[in-house]
């Protein structure tokens, strides 16, 4: 415990003489609620930016067509008879 106050150089309090486990502990707890506060907010950001860019993928894919059509081009046996009168 004196070597993770020491590492992140916790001091004492006015008249205490070392850290005390209570005071460590309750800044350690603010720092992670807050810290997983912001966690969850920014996935959810992340999140929404991602279904974004999948819509839009969709749109994109969905806008073009997934095969060509080619005009009919008169190659039988009708148009050569056609084609030679």
């Amino acid at each position: 415990f004196l070597e993770t106050t020491a590492y992140f150089c916790m001091k004492p309090k006015m008249g205490e003489k070392e850290v005390s486990p209570h005071s460590f502990f309750s800044i350690w707890h603010e720092f992670s609620s807050d810290f997983k506060d912001f966690w969850k907010k920014e996935n959810k950001l992340i999140l929404q930016e991602r279904v974004k860019e999948a819509e839009e993928v969709c749109r994109q894919k969905k806008g073009k067509s997934l095969y060509n059509i080619r005009p009919k081009h008169d190659s039988g046996i009708v148009s050569k008879k056609y084609s030679n009168t």
